[in-house]
């Protein structure tokens, strides 16, 4: 029987407070039932394992950073919507870290396909770049380039690798 006041939300929360504090790679199901006071096998009634844990905090990561974007670029268009994109992926990346690092898992089909968060960035991230007169297969081409390149700046900063003057934030 679940505990009381244990949901598979709060878990997964719980999770994504502690990818944060202490890393992606820190969230283990001993570590969360600790941070929880319960024992392992209680996260069991709302999460199969440290995968299913692990794609649970990507898609709330997914829906956290995507509504942030959609308010960012709302009744933007063109080059001002695609920088409103950038710094609203930019700051969820970087004061949201484990967050951030969940949402760069591959998380199972079946599980996605069940996500409204998931629906909601593609049709923000390709409703965007069809601003651009892109049709398919370059759309799709357009949408991994942005991510691949927003995700190498923010890993860069992240790290410090940054060394010129210019402040990060202008560039």
């Amino acid at each position: 029987m679940p505990r009381a006041g244990l949901t598979t939300e709060r878990v997964v929360a719980a999770a994504a407070d502690l990818a944060d504090e202490a890393g992606f790679e820190s969230v283990t199901v001993s570590a969360l039932a600790r941070r929880l006071g319960v024992k392992d096998a209680s996260l069991y009634t709302h999460v199969r394992g440290l995968h299913d844990l692990r794609a649970r905090m990507a898609l709330l990561a997914g829906g956290e950073l995507i509504e942030e974007i959609a308010q960012a670029v709302a009744g933007r268009a063109g080059k001002e919507a695609l920088a409103a994109f950038a710094g609203a992926y930019r700051t969820y990346a970087l004061s949201h870290p484990g967050r951030y690092a969940a949402t760069q898992i591959r998380v199972d089909q079946a599980l996605a396909a069940d996500s409204p968060a998931l629906r909601r960035t593609a049709e923000i991230t390709y409703g965007m770049l069809r601003a651009y007169g892109l049709g398919e297969p370059d759309l799709t081409d357009a949408v991994r380039l942005l991510r691949s390149t927003f995700h190498g700046y923010c890993a860069l900063e992240a790290a410090g690798a940054f060394g010129a003057p210019r402040d990060v934030q202008v560039s």
